[in-house]
């Protein structure tokens, strides 16, 4: 799908307050190490992940995505009653029921005429509310929109690190549960707009989706626990990648030396490493955030793009490519031009 008329009026970026270092957690899990054979420092080697953050005791996803989205809504300078749609796009979430999104409308005091909902597709879901949202602006059926996320990886790496800790805990299965300590916590929210009222807003071009579900197991997680196959999901999401990159390149016309900025959901070392190198990237174009902030799900990309904006490697008039990888398996590739 491309777009014409859709351009991000802000974009805000919260990290919570607490580091966490792979070390730290390795040294939790020294009994269950030493009892297996591990080498202490496996975590932070293999995953290039020095810290990550977590939240607050009893920060709720929809407390993460509020703050996020009160920053986004300040930084446009938009009145809030303007806002035709609000998507929360979290693996995280405060209940089945209700949405997360219905919880952050409250919060916000969004107007009654605001639509608000979930949308849950792992890591890609930022991406796909980013789409979503697009759809709704071209077509005139809302002014203005808002995507957010909350990510709170504290309970579900409590929750690993207490089961490896049992002694029946065995190699296989800690290797199973083992890209659960990778994950970190973050908070994003992206005002999207017409182009019309926001005339110096970033356009949003459009993206390009590939999927491989005959993968769905690969992954598979729950707010307690999540089991992956962590070889074959690399392998096969890099095969997915190239197809989808292949697809956007002939879609929205990229030559990847052209692109200005390559943004990355960013698993590990190991992930990022393999995508940049598979898809003859230049490293130089990859902002990484991994080694401090881990893997935090769907908040990864616009995270990404809020550091690399922050940091100064991104200018007036840069081509951006937006990647993201799902489990399931899903892929998607974006261009923005900020």
């Amino acid at each position: 799908m491309q777009f014409k008329n859709v351009v991000i009026q802000s974009l805000a970026a919260i990290e919570p307050p607490i580091r966490v270092t792979s070390r730290e957690i390795s040294e939790r899990l020294k009994p269950t190490l030493e009892r297996l054979g591990i080498r202490p420092n496996l975590l932070e080697e293999i995953s290039g992940i020095i810290e990550r953050r977590v939240w607050q005791a009893n920060t709720l996803p929809s407390d993460a995505a509020t703050m996020a989205a009160e920053q986004a809504l300040t930084d446009a300078g938009v009145d809030r009653s303007k806002i035709g749609v609000i998507i929360n796009t979290s693996v995280c979430r405060d209940y089945l029921e209700p949405s997360t999104a219905c919880i952050v409308h409250g919060n916000l005091g969004l107007s009654e005429n605001c639509l608000n909902f979930d949308v849950g597709n792992a890591c890609l879901a930022f991406l796909n509310g980013m789409d979503i949202a697009a759809r709704m602006i071209e077509r005139h059926e809302v002014d203005y929109a808002l995507i957010v996320d909350g990510e709170s990886s504290g309970p579900i790496t409590d929750a690993t690190i207490e089961r490896m800790l049992n002694e029946h805990m065995d190699e296989h299965q800690f290797r199973a549960e083992f890209a659960s300590l990778t994950l970190g916590s973050g908070a994003a929210a992206m005002v999207m707009a017409h182009k019309e009222l926001v005339p110096e807003g970033h356009a949003y071009l459009g993206s390009v989706t590939r999927t491989a579900t005959e993968f769905n197991g690969l992954c598979r997680g729950h707010m307690h626990q999540m089991v992956t196959d962590t070889k074959t999901l690399l392998t096969e999401g890099l095969k997915l990648a190239a197809k989808t990159f292949q697809a956007t390149c002939k879609a929205l016309g990229w030559v990847a030396d052209e692109l200005d900025q390559f943004v990355i959901h960013q698993v590990s070392k190991v992930h990022t490493e393999s995508l940049v190198s598979m898809l003859k990237l230049d490293p130089s174009k990859v902002h990484a955030i991994y080694p401090s902030m881990g893997n935090i799900g769907p908040a990864s990309v616009p995270i990404v793009l809020a550091q690399a904006v922050a940091s100064g490697k991104i200018s007036r008039g840069d081509r951006i490519a937006l990647l993201g990888i799902g489990s399931g398996l899903n892929c998607s590739m974006a261009e923005v031009v900020w």
